[in-house]
């Protein structure tokens, strides 16, 4: 089967993609093409697929079956990994490790210095630039372990923005993040998405994020259920999308990730 090939300036398209974690089919058959400067609200119950989704479209997840190319690269060849973001669910994401919130943001410009390289001026720049954009230049110095879940969460989005990506995927932002908190996180994905960034973002809810979505995609059973104009959380819950569907265990799928090495494995 011949195909045809991707535009580079399109970040994101995956044809025909299945995915199986521990033996058990969890994508199945998805199509799924992210163009330059949309925002993409990734939708769903729990155990739907969508945060295998978005584990899948960086790597973390092989594909059994399909193709994905990544700014018009197969993934295997696509090593550009400066210009992917990737902001994990705040509960996988530091694992605990004792470190300031300044420290944690460097690590985010890994993919553009040698590793043990000291940090350059520029470095400390794009560092100092992604704390202000989602507001924790002030908390630079402070541990991670004394913020708040919403505060941590940001921490993670400035991470991700310090490497400057084109393309940024959210794996849920939002959970367990109290209202002034998903309200700050929508104000600085909003100044992202007017400086023309790509985003793609995994929510059961979008909340204060709802304005800034320009195209829905909704899971259901491993399999897209909808594609197209934004839905309110209303209308998730009205057409039933948000009916929970166990197909993976959470234990299955971190084993899963785990085996699966990747420039962008979580830090």
């Amino acid at each position: 089967m011949s195909v045809n090939p991707v535009p580079a300036d399109v970040p994101v398209q995956l044809l025909h993609g299945d995915v199986a974690l521990s033996g058990r089919p969890v994508l199945r058959d998805v199509d799924l093409t992210v163009k330059r400067g949309e925002f993409v609200a990734l939708m769903g119950a729990n155990g739907s697929g969508k945060s295998t989704l978005v584990r899948t479209l960086v790597g973390l997840n092989p594909l059994s079956a399909g193709r994905l190319e990544l700014f018009g690269r197969a993934l295997a060849g696509f090593h550009d990994w400066s210009r992917v973001g990737y902001v994990p669910q705040r509960s996988t994401a530091t694992g605990g490790v004792p470190a300031s919130v300044w420290e944690v943001v460097a690590s985010g410009r890994l993919t553009h210095r040698k590793l043990l390289r000291p940090l350059r001026s520029a470095d400390r720049a794009a560092i100092r630039a992604a704390l202000e954009v989602v507001g924790m230049d002030a908390y630079a110095h402070r541990g991670v372990a004394q913020l708040s879940g919403g505060q941590h969460q940001r921490v993670l989005i400035a991470r991700a923005l310090a490497g400057r990506p084109e393309l940024l995927l959210l794996d849920e932002p939002t959970a367990g993040v109290d209202l002034p908190n998903q309200q700050a996180l929508a104000e600085a994905l909003g100044r992202l998405k007017a400086d023309g960034a790509t985003i793609v973002l995994v929510a059961h809810e979008l909340g204060p994020l709802a304005p800034l979505v320009d195209r829905a995609v909704v899971m259901r059973d491993g399999r897209k259920a909808y594609d197209g104009p934004p839905l309110s959380d209303a209308d998730v819950h009205a057409q039933g999308f948000d009916a929970a569907h166990v197909h993976c265990d959470d234990a299955s799928a971190r084993a899963a990730n785990a085996a699966v090495p990747t420039p962008l494995k979580e830090l």
